[in-house]
């Protein structure tokens, strides 16, 4: 009697134990690797605010998407990309940044000085990079060039250096030239930083600066008219309001023969004649290998003193030459480095 009533438990015991042991065995095999699941491949979301569109802006956007997809994070795979354009209104550059500073982001690039300054003012904890940013320092959106602090770092787009050899350019190659005109909007701190450094470089030549001023697109085409007959050449700095209607500045310099400078390659792509400066895709490439590093190795921004341009050269655009009434001498094309791609066709 005693047998039997021990007999079902006996039973019940010994098939938990057997089941306990095959549940080991499956765990054990799944640390082995046999049976486990893959963990989920890591993921990014990064956005983007930009002051405006115009082809170094973009040209900038562009080479930092390719430096990061270089680096393994790559848009529509592991990358989610939110891309805000402010089309130049102040109201819509400082919603957009209160937008990314309540939104979950892995990094926030700002591209140009007023959507960094936007952003640096409103997102506090996400890691923040720029580009196409004159001078941060002055801008206040670092502390330093060396030591940035806080949640932000990036890339300046100038080193003074190039409005140095632009007018050391004109002055030994076009001595002709004895007054610029300047179409300026004096709202953008980087176009007055940038038109202040040009008035000290050229006044040393003894060269003028003539200033126009454009508040707002709209009105570049008449400040850029105002000049003519005052001044021997344009020159445009890096002025988003201005750059962003700079086709009808190439129609003026052209339809009355004077030479345009800028200062970025894209411009002379279009049709200024002359510039010294790099390409706003590769400076952007370089502002995409530092979000690479935050993204995928931790690293703050506040670690990352901020770049600055450093390879220049001499870009002339030809058919530009031509069109403005401009003799390009061989001494002229003797200043470019890289006549493969600096001599533009």
């Amino acid at each position: 009697m005693l047998k039997k009533k021990w007999l079902p438990l006996v039973l019940t015991l010994s098939l938990a134990a057997l089941a306990g042991c095959g549940q080991t065995e499956s765990a054990t095999g799944s640390q082995g690797g046999g049976t486990s699941e893959t963990p989920e491949a890591k993921t990014y979301k990064v956005a983007v605010s930009q002051i405006v569109e115009h082809p170094s802006l973009d040209a900038t956007r562009e080479g930092f998407i390719a430096a990061l997809k270089d680096a393994g994070i790559v848009e529509g795979e592991n990358l989610t990309l939110d891309y805000n354009n402010a089309q130049g209104d102040s109201t819509n550059n400082l919603s957009i940044a209160q937008k990314l500073a309540g939104s979950k982001n892995d990094l926030v690039l700002a591209i140009a000085t007023p959507s960094a300054q936007a952003v640096a003012a409103q997102v506090k904890e996400t890691p923040v990079l720029f580009a196409a940013v004159t001078d941060p320092v002055s801008a206040k959106i670092v502390a330093s060039m060396e030591k940035p602090g806080a949640n932000i770092s990036g890339a300046s787009d100038t080193n003074p250096e190039a409005i140095k050899q632009l007018a050391d350019f004109i002055a030994e190659e076009m001595p002709d030239i004895k007054s610029v005109g300047l179409v300026l909007n004096e709202g953008e701190p980087n176009a007055v930083v940038m038109a202040d450094r040009a008035e000290q470089e050229f006044g040393a030549h003894g060269i003028k600066l003539v200033k126009a001023a454009a508040t707002n697109t709209s009105e570049v085409q008449q400040a850029a008219q105002s000049l003519v007959g005052q001044v021997d050449a344009l020159y445009i700095t890096l002025d988003n309001t201005v750059v962003s209607a700079v086709d009808t500045i190439i129609k003026i310099a052209n339809d009355n023969k004077l030479p345009f400078f800028s200062s970025d390659r894209d411009t002379v792509e279009k049709g200024a004649f002359a510039t010294v400066g790099f390409k706003y895709y590769d400076h952007g490439y370089q502002v995409g290998e530092m979000a690479a590093d935050i993204l995928k190795n931790g690293t703050k921004p506040a670690d990352l003193p901020v770049a600055m341009q450093e390879k220049l050269d001499l870009i002339l655009n030809l058919k530009a030459a031509e069109a403005q009434g401009i003799t390009v001498t061989d001494g002229m094309k003797g200043k470019v480095q890289d006549q493969e791609n600096n001599l533009i066709q």
